[in-house]
């Protein structure tokens, strides 16, 4: 189930991305990411994932792009969101 929820997560970033950043799409895409990342690993690692001590300047940018695109401005969010994304990942 979470392997098929970031898969369809993905795909639909995607399609949001080439839709002219479609915000639905994209907040669409981010919510299945993050639910199919909780069916994978588990809700308390994910969580101590993301709030771990050096990683919350990421995951606010990650999570405050998330919220930017629910609000439908999908352009700047996704650039808070990458930013976030390569902060958390490297």
């Amino acid at each position: 189930i979470g392997v098929g929820l970031v898969g369809f997560g993905l795909f639909f970033l995607l399609f949001g991305v080439l839709l002219y950043f479609d915000s639905v799409l994209l907040a669409f895409g981010n919510l299945l990411f993050l639910s199919g990342l909780v069916f994978i690993i588990g809700f308390r690692r994910t969580f101590t994932f993301f709030f771990q001590r050096p990683k919350l300047k990421g995951t606010s940018f990650f999570f405050g792009g998330l919220i930017v695109v629910l609000m439908r401005w999908p352009i700047l969010g996704m650039l808070l969101e990458a930013y976030g994304f390569i902060s958390l990942f490297r």
